[in-house]
């Protein structure tokens, strides 16, 4: 399947809630759910209710389109939660945390997941002090996630190191002002992730 490149805003409006795709903006009055809360397509008078089947797809879609994710690349990242110790939700959502393109939004680099992913692919990221161009790639505690030094001299950077105080960093990751350096400190916990997703639905999914 290949990656969805229409009006980000339509999936928000598919699922009827604020998937934070388009960073800042999702939380102003430009947001599309608040100014057209209706599903796309016709609007039609009567709909269909879900059934559990259909609510369990939703829900999975939903994680994709949060960490922009392919379908293959979500079922192979599933597995390897299946295949790790542990709640198989908690550790899927892990793993997606851990990936460096959300990383990256998380400390602040980015507005966006999508931003972010694009940081990395443009090699303007550094993972341990090494440029890579991966966006799928699983941090571990202890690494450090930092700008290349050409990228440094860049606008983007400018802006980020001017915004980077109002940002909220989340506890398993720390960072230094100063050189805008992040670090992974630990493994993030449930309560860390703050992503609408059920992963109970997402495991009776897979369990069919």
């Amino acid at each position: 399947m290949a990656r969805y490149t229409g009006p980000v805003c339509r999936l928000c409006r598919r699922l009827g809630d604020k998937l934070l795709l388009k960073g800042d903006r999702c939380l102003t009055a430009k947001c599309a759910v608040e100014r057209r809360g209706t599903p796309p397509g016709p609007h039609l008078a009567r709909r269909r209710k879900l059934s559990e089947r259909g609510i369990q797809l939703r829900e999975k879609q939903r994680a994709r389109f949060v960490y922009g994710i392919l379908e293959r690349q979500f079922r192979k990242i599933f597995g390897e939660a299946e295949s790790r110790p542990g709640i198989t939700g908690e550790v899927l959502l892990q793993l997606l945390e851990r990936r460096l393109d959300n990383v990256v939004h998380r400390l602040g680099f980015a507005e966006s997941r999508a931003q972010a992913r694009q940081l990395v692919r443009h090699g303007h990221i550094a993972l341990n002090n090494r440029k890579t161009d991966i966006p799928s790639a699983i941090v571990k505690v202890g690494d450090t996630i930092s700008w290349m030094p050409a990228s440094i001299r860049s606008e983007l950077y400018k802006t980020v190191a001017r915004d980077i105080q109002s940002k909220a960093i989340p506890s398993w990751l720390s960072l230094d002002m100063q050189t805008l350096t992040g670090r992974v400190v630990s493994l993030p916990s449930r309560s860390d992730i703050d992503t609408t997703v059920d992963e109970h639905l997402i495991v009776e999914w897979y369990s069919r």
